[in-house]
């Protein structure tokens, strides 16, 4: 959706949602589209609102705008997640989350009604509209070359956690360009860019300020590289540096 449209779309939501005393909601957002909402939020606030993505620290969130006390009620955020497993294992493709994703735009399927999907041992959790979920339970029969099933979960409880790589780094501070091109191993001019071109996120919002001082907790997402998290307990090193431990999701 281009920008000016999907900032349009945010405001009549608001404007709908105050208005009519009823609880209005977007489809699911990129890092992008949500860098556009947090542009526009304090324009929105007033109508109230609230992200969820099915589970927490989903990458891909709705933004629900209404005020229960106003409305005197509340709907729940209309997410389900489907389980996609393989029909046999034992013969089942190493699969990856590119795999299942182009599986599901092979259906024909509007990326906005489609949330995070975590892939791991050959299975797949996906967090989805409930409005397509039937559909996607009834045509989602193969994932590249292998045969799948899928099923609605009721407790997401079950859901896999996706598991980090835990590294250790020592860089001469937290700036976000500095811890970057040591975790992806960059050169400076590469973590350049990326701020440049507006493909680094810090805990959903875009990044251009490369400078940025980061701290324990904070979620940097590099377009093209992954996922990052800062650990708690940066110590210096003999040499004056400064050793971070980071989790990343690959």
């Amino acid at each position: 959706m281009e920008e000016q449209q999907l900032r349009k779309r945010f405001h009549d939501l608001a404007e709908r949602s105050f208005a009519r005393d009823l609880f209005t909601f977007t489809g699911f957002l990129g890092l992008g589209e949500q860098d556009v909402f947090w542009q526009e939020e304090p324009r929105l606030k007033y109508a109230g609102y609230a992200l969820y993505g099915g589970c927490e620290g989903a990458d891909r969130v709705m933004v629900r705008f209404g005020n229960a006390e106003k409305c005197g009620y509340e709907v729940p955020f209309p997410v389900v997640c489907i389980h996609i497993v393989p029909l046999s294992s034992r013969f089942a493709d190493d699969l990856n989350h590119r795999d299942f994703l182009g599986a599901l735009m092979n259906l024909g399927i509007d990326r906005s009604t489609l949330g995070d999907i975590r892939a791991g041992e050959k299975q797949a959790y996906l967090f989805c509209l409930d409005s397509v979920a039937g559909f996607i339970c009834e045509n989602l029969d193969k994932v590249r070359h292998t045969s799948v099933r899928c099923s609605v979960v009721e407790d997401a409880g079950n859901l896999a956690a996706e598991e980090p790589e835990r590294i250790s780094i020592q860089v001469q501070s937290v700036r976000a360009d500095a811890v970057l091109a040591k975790v992806y191993n960059l050169s400076r001019e590469k973590s350049l860019e990326l701020f440049r071109a507006g493909k680094v996120f810090v805990n959903g919002r875009a990044c251009e300020n490369n400078a940025r001082s980061l701290k324990a907790g904070d979620v940097v997402n590099a377009r093209g590289y992954g996922k990052l998290r800062l650990e708690e307990g940066s110590r210096e090193t003999r040499k004056g540096k400064l050793a971070i431990d980071v989790a990343v999701y690959r």
